[in-house]
């Protein structure tokens, strides 16, 4: 009797030691709680002073050409500061001084000197900064073709020179009609790169072809898009470029200005002059996809201005 309790007894210890091994390799199987860093918003509450500073210096000079006044200095810092550095905050600040129309010191607006900021920045990009007083020369030499082709009955030359004349002063209105909203990014560019101040400093068809691919996209033709501009722009061919038919001069300055690596070069572009980089290939495709829904460049352009990157917090 002793031995079978002896025996029941071991058989429950067996049963115990069992549930307990089990027991054991379920807790040691069971995956702890992961850990996902990184995820978290930035606290800009320990931000110095002198970063936001900069930060508003920086903006001021790259929007609208000149440093802050002590007086917009301490009001923008105390703007940032009240909405606690965050991207709403600096977005706001950023599309005030891109279309704020209340009048400022120097200035009839910041419209206004925003949009003179971005003129300027085009020709940079397009006609190496030349001024308008290198414009208005172009156009009194446009103005003397036409009066003397009309006074001579030349009424080809007289075409072509009123025609000059016309998107001569469509460049120095560039400021005022982008502002309006009567053009935009696509026609600037055109403007920019149709007019005889460009055709002066690329002087000949082959340089023009060259120059435009390479303003415009960062990037020299290939042969075959060489042969077809070519053709387009100096015998009047007509012929396929980025899909788009196009037979002469102005058609040619439609395509290359209305076409996808149109918008990538200008995502390029924005990068490079703000960020001193070359986009990556997800903000290339993402730059260019905003550009596709809205058209604005603006738009695109204040997004880059609010990253932590361009504003140095966080870094």
């Amino acid at each position: 009797m002793v031995i079978n309790t002896y025996k029941m007894d071991l058989r429950k210890l067996g049963k115990v030691l069992t549930v307990l091994c089990m027991l054991v390799v379920l807790a040691a199987c069971r995956k702890e709680p992961e850990l996902i860093t990184g995820n978290q918003p930035p606290a800009y509450d320990g931000v110095p002073t002198l970063l936001v500073r900069n930060y508003v210096n920086r903006l001021y000079i790259d929007l609208i050409g000149r440093e802050p006044l002590h007086s917009e200095m301490e009001a923008d810092v105390a703007f940032l500061r009240a909405y606690e550095l965050s991207h709403d905050g600096r977005r706001a600040l950023v599309q005030r001084l891109m279309t704020g129309t209340d009048p400022i010191s120097g200035d009839s607006s910041y419209a206004h000197a925003f949009h003179r900021r971005q003129y300027e920045m085009f020709k940079a990009r397009l006609l190496e900064s030349a001024s308008d007083e290198v414009i208005d020369g172009f156009i009194a030499q446009a103005l003397q073709s036409a009066l003397e082709d009309s006074l001579s009955g030349n009424q080809a030359g007289l075409a072509s020179a009123t025609s000059a004349l016309a998107r001569l002063r469509a460049v120095k209105r560039i400021p005022q009609d982008y502002r309006e909203g009567t053009i935009g990014m696509r026609e600037v560019h055109a403007l920019l790169v149709f007019n005889d101040v460009y055709d002066e400093i690329h002087m000949n068809t082959f340089n023009f072809i060259n120059a435009t691919f390479d303003n415009l996209f960062f990037r020299f033709p290939t042969g075959a898009e060489f042969s077809t501009a070519f053709n387009m722009v100096e015998h009047g061919n007509a012929g396929v470029l980025f899909g788009q038919s196009g037979q002469n001069k102005a058609e040619y300055v439609g395509i290359i200005t209305n076409c996808g690596e149109f918008l990538e070069g200008l995502v390029m572009w924005c990068h490079q002059t703000l960020l001193g980089r070359e986009p990556t290939t997800a903000e290339r495709f993402d730059g260019v996809n905003a550009l596709l829904q809205h058209g604005d460049l603006r738009l695109l352009q204040r997004e880059i201005l609010v990253r932590d990157e361009y504003a140095g917090f966080g870094q």
